[in-house]
């Protein structure tokens, strides 16, 4: 296919260093060569090198930026065409001008991930790996992005190619007995159906059973921290956080609206929310507060549901765990550095199986143990090796599910001895199914979905 030349920032907006703008498509070597002055023409330069000198706009001949050129030329590049980026000074006017300077003279401007879309439509990765990219930029946490690093590199691709060629084998081999009936016994080709959909059924169960830990890898888990007022919830949040983003005094009702931040658990993205005291109030702004806290409630992945040490218990405590009665939850007893006042008995009683943590957040005793127990929760104790293929995409995990209900009912056809060409129909779906998470066999319109979320110098 013959594409336009297309060109956009490719870093972020702001002051900085350094900004880069990128050109991709047949004409971005002259398109730079008509504005570039260097020592050099960039047309007779070699590709993958960088040349010092200055952009010069062609109306005025007046100088507009003073770059670094760097030229490759196709197939050995991002998107497998001619590549320039321009390294210019990183300011919102000096970036803006260079873009502005490129589009007069030729380029389009890029949509959001359209560089990544070329780079799969050309070939060079495929759709699990052109999804990996946008993973990676927005991984939180070292494991987050080797998750994202393993997939761009194309692990997955590798394992989904291995199973879809395991089915393709098999549907030849069932397109044989059907053509020539009298090459084959029906005993033989239904024996090695099931042994292969067995394998092809096993092998799609051990990926899909990493998808909850990948899932809270590249997503985060939602965490709302909930308690009475004043009972340690905003020093919670620092203290995971490591720095002062909540207020923390002794006045009840401090904290009247939601905070949130991202913190790094032992490589476990937790997205951070710290509630408004839940209790019943006649403050007008701490009652929306309260409101709001009980949103969070609900569509939290994980509560840290926070109690004094220091105090009695309230039915506001108790109602408070008939509230989160079956979700993740883990019970922090806050404020041992001070005298015992609470029942711990009946607490140990109210958490039952939840996890119970003492804490004296003052101190900074405890951290670590809360730390331990989020991921024992979720990872039972550590997350699984380094050569595991995660698979953490909501569309993969979908796509996979349903490949395997395809491949589980062509082997319940078998068990029911249906015709070979029916149980084959089944066999088919699943080889596209698992076609759709590399590319192979999705639509355009999910094409253009997928790379619209990516943003517009990738």
């Amino acid at each position: 296919m013959e594409y336009d030349t297309i060109a956009a920032i490719s870093t972020p907006m702001g002051e900085g260093a350094i900004a880069i703008v990128r050109l991709s498509g047949q004409e971005a070597v002259p398109i730079a060569d008509r504005l570039f002055k260097g020592k050099k023409p960039l047309a007779e330069v070699d590709s993958h090198t960088i040349h010092y000198g200055k952009l010069i706009d062609p109306k005025t001949n007046q100088p507009v930026e003073e770059v670094m050129v760097s030229v490759m030329r196709a197939p050995r590049t991002f998107t497998r065409e001619d590549v320039v980026e321009i390294n210019c000074h990183g300011g919102l006017v000096s970036v803006n001008r260079v873009l502005q300077l490129l589009l007069q003279n030729g380029a389009r401007l890029a949509e959001p991930g359209e560089f990544t879309k070329r780079a799969f439509l050309n070939g060079r990765i495929d759709l699990s790996q052109a999804e990996a990219v946008i993973d990676l930029i927005r991984a939180k946490t070292d494991r987050a992005m080797n998750v994202a690093l393993n997939q761009m590199q194309g692990r997955l691709s590798k394992l989904v190619g291995h199973l879809r060629q395991t089915l393709l084998e098999t549907i030849a081999h069932v397109e044989v007995n059907i053509d020539y009936p009298e090459y084959d016994a029906e005993e033989m080709t239904q024996g090695l159906l099931n042994e292969k959909l067995q394998f092809v059924a096993e092998e799609i169960k051990k990926i899909l059973l990493t998808a909850e830990q990948g899932k809270i890898l590249r997503e985060g888990l939602s965490t709302a921290i909930i308690g009475r007022p004043n009972v340690g919830k905003s020093s919670l949040m620092n203290a995971l956080v490591h720095e002062n983003k909540a207020i923390v005094t002794d006045v009840a009702g401090t904290t009247r609206d939601i905070i949130e931040e991202y913190v790094n658990v032992r490589g476990v993205p937790l997205r951070l929310v710290d509630t408004a005291g839940i209790r019943e109030t006649e403050d007008i702004v701490e009652k929306i507060g309260v409101e709001k806290s009980r949103q969070v409630l609900k569509e939290a992945d994980l509560i840290l549901l926070v109690l004094n040490f220091h105090e009695s218990l309230s039915p506001e405590d108790e109602n408070l765990f008939k509230a989160v009665k079956g979700m993740d939850v883990i019970v922090i007893v806050n404020k041992t550095d001070l005298d015992q006042k609470i029942d711990m008995d009946r607490v140990k009683n109210l958490a039952g199986d939840y996890p119970l943590i003492t804490t004296s957040l003052l101190k900074e005793e405890g951290i670590d143990r809360l730390e331990q127990a989020i991921s024992e929760l979720f990872f039972k104790g550590g997350i699984e090796s380094q050569d595991m293929t995660y698979v953490s995409n909501s569309r993969h995990i979908a796509l996979l599910n349903q490949a395997l209900n395809h491949v589980e009912e062509a082997l319940h056809g078998i068990e029911m001895n249906l015709p070979i060409d029916m149980v084959q129909i089944d066999i088919t779906r699943a080889w596209e199914v698992l076609g759709e998470i590399v590319g192979d066999t999705v639509s355009e319109s999910l094409i253009d979905q997928l790379f619209s979320q990516f943003c517009l110098g990738k």
